[in-house]
């Protein structure tokens, strides 16, 4: 499709305001689903009703009614809480903001409820209906927790919603009683007649739509795409001007467009249009969170200093409703919400999806290729230099997820030694695929996406992939893609399952891409943070392997009392001794450790960090064929 920029006036002419009720849909992860059978007899009975209310936006409670009928006589209905959440895969225990709980019959008898599980209710003696109530807390809004207030009622699914055991492909219905003036409600549930009514196929549809219930306005716009017509709405909650909101939603349109020419298509959403959930306030948390026919993006950023960053949200996400939503992992579908969930391909799911989050950016004329070369440079210095190579391939990372995918822990990690993002890394082998593509096979990365979209995404049955992926799949189809088998192989051994770098230096090159050390001249010690406290300066950060401060035996905690002979009071201290002095310089350290004075020498070192810069910003010749393979990358062409 063809992107145009248009004038503020443009923009604002071109885009509906709708002030009604904005309706999306969203993922297809959730439950143990029961078998075929089972599930298409559960399609036929009565749904599950839901119905959600503000009992105190001052003090961020919300009621949630749930009636089951039907439900089989003689045994315990179980009434569960989510665990986890589609797009993360960490436990959360949703259920520890739960409370205030009853249950009643069909006849509004009162039933008795055991609690075998921290998130677990057991209702008993019901006459085939249970009706559940329950008082749920929510200060946090992000994409994985629920936030009542009185700017909005703002959640993601599987923090709001009690759900039953056995029941999981009931249909089912929700009804939002708000009654505040000129809010509305966005979400890709299914509308009906009544605009506080919408429904969901399943629980596992239900689960994975979010939703945001505020005074927000609707921006959308049609797509024709595959032979079909399609709407993109922007339901945009923020507290700045109507010029912002234009400028933030061409943004979001140019993202939109740029992502469908890596595509070809966009896929069919299941109710025809798609819901940006964008929430920009003071009191909100950052966060993304992707769904398959909606998304949620949210900052505390405002629109007039924080457009560029919260767009680069908006990209990353968007290119979820291909790449997880329906081209997805298969071992994440289906999504189990009792359990953490763990992968072997987050590096493609993720780390893919970020490469092309900050690439989009580039290709929709949102940032220049000075700053986009930037951006590859710092992904390859985080690849090269990360200590993480050591212990962990991309494959191992992505089993990590469920500790660091937003998971707590009150006990200190080694991860700044142990861990690279599979987010990061993943965003490396997609750079490193694509420029060995470009440069070997004259394809591209795009290519291959196309070809695991057509074999492994197109094809949806009941909300999910009809066959869902594994790391041997996406192997074979690069060795497809690129004709050549041995070399996919190769690549896979070495940056997939291996835990080598790929030689960036030379692929950005071609692309007249320069990528060097960032500060040959000075004296390192190593990347850390120094804290002023009591009159001491304290090593407020993990030192990493290799590093002079480490081979010293310094580590977070440590105060630093003379370094060269001088007495240490501040960062500037520090600083100051290593202007004085160069690379291989030995210099002596007092520190205090847990109680015992150390001494010691640190032999001072140059920063190995990269940076990335255009041949002509570094004064470097550039040749026709890096201009034109630095364009074809940069804008989308082969």
């Amino acid at each position: 499709m063809l992107r145009t920029r248009l004038s503020l006036a443009a923009v604002i002419a071109a885009l509906t305001f709708t002030a009604s009720s904005c309706a999306t849909a969203q993922q297809t992860t959730t439950a143990p689903a029961p078998a075929r059978t089972t599930a298409a007899a559960q399609r036929q009975a009565a749904a599950v009703s839901y119905e959600v209310a503000v009992q105190s936006a001052a003090h961020h409670e919300a009621r949630v009614t749930v009636t089951f009928p039907d439900v089989p006589r003689g045994q315990p209905l179980q009434v569960m809480m989510s665990r986890s959440s589609t797009g993360r895969y960490a436990i959360h225990e949703f259920a520890k903001n739960v409370y205030d709980v009853k249950a009643v019959d069909g006849q509004g008898r009162e039933l008795t409820i055991t609690r075998p599980s921290p998130y677990q209710w057991d209702v008993q003696g019901h006459d085939g209906t249970v009706k559940v109530t329950y008082t749920i807390f929510g200060d946090r809004a992000d994409g994985t927790y629920l936030a009542v207030d009185r700017s909005h009622l703002h959640y993601n699914a599987p923090a709001l919603y009690m759900w039953a055991r056995g029941l999981e492909q009931r249909p089912i219905q929700v009804r939002f009683d708000i009654d505040r003036p000129g809010w509305r409600i966005a979400t890709q549930l299914a509308p009906t007649a009544n605009g506080s009514v919408f429904t969901a196929p399943h629980l596992q549809y239900l689960l994975d739509s979010p939703v945001e219930i505020s005074a927000h306005n609707v921006y959308s716009w049609k797509v024709e795409s595959g032979g079909r017509t399609q709407e993109i709405r922007v339901a945009l909650h923020h507290d700045g001007t109507e010029a912002e909101a234009a400028a933030y939603v061409d943004g979001t349109r140019r993202i939109v467009d740029a992502q469908i020419a890596v595509w070809g298509t966009l896929p069919e959403f299941d109710y025809g249009n798609y819901t940006f959930l964008a929430d920009y306030l003071p009191w909100d948390s950052g966060d993304g969170m992707e769904h398959r026919n909606s998304t949620i993006v949210i900052s505390s950023r405002p629109l007039s200093t924080g457009m560029l960053g919260n767009l680069g949200t908006v990209s990353h996400e968007f290119f979820h409703i291909w790449n997880v939503e329906r081209l997805r992992p298969a071992d994440l579908e289906p999504f189990d919400f009792t359990r953490a969930n763990m992968s072997d391909d987050l590096w493609l799911a993720e780390g893919f999806t970020q490469y092309y989050g900050g690439l989009i950016m580039r290709r929709a004329g949102l940032v220049s290729d000075t700053a986009y070369a930037r951006t590859a440079g710092g992904i390859a210095n985080a690849i090269i230099n990360g200590p993480g190579r050591r212990y962990f391939s991309a494959v191992e990372m992505s089993r990590q997820a469920p500790f660091v995918d937003a998971a707590t822990a009150i006990d200190p990690t080694n991860r700044a030694n142990t861990f690279i993002s599979y987010y990061t890394w993943g965003a490396g082998i997609g750079l490193a695929m694509d420029m060995e593509l470009r440069q070997r096979y004259n394809t591209t990365l795009d290519a291959y996406m196309r070809a695991m979209w057509e074999k492994f995404g197109r094809h949806q049955e009941n909300f999910a992939p009809t066959r869902p992926y594994t790391t041997d799949d996406a192997r074979r189809t690069l060795g497809e893609v690129a004709r050549d088998t041995a070399w996919a192989n190769d690549f896979f051994a070495r940056y997939v399952t291996g835990r080598e770098a790929p030689d960036y230096v030379k692929l950005l090159s071609a692309a007249g891409v320069l990528l060097r050390q960032a500060e040959p001249d000075r004296a390192w010690m190593g990347d850390v943070r120094w804290q002023a406290m009591d009159g001491a300066l304290v090593l407020a950060s993990p030192t990493i392997v290799g590093t002079p401060l480490y081979v010293a035996g310094m580590d977070s905690g440590d105060r630093l009392i003379q370094l060269d002979g001088r007495a240490m009071s501040s960062a500037a201290d520090v600083a100051a001794v290593l202007d004085a002095h160069r690379a291989g310089d030995v210099v002596a350290v007092v520190f205090e450790s847990r109680g015992t004075r150390q001494q010691a020498t640190i032999t001072l070192a140059v920063s190995p960090r990269l940076e990335a810069m255009l041949f002509e910003e570094a004064g470097q010749p550039v040749t026709a064929s890096m201009r034109s393979l630095r364009a074809a990358w940069m804008d989308g062409g082969q």
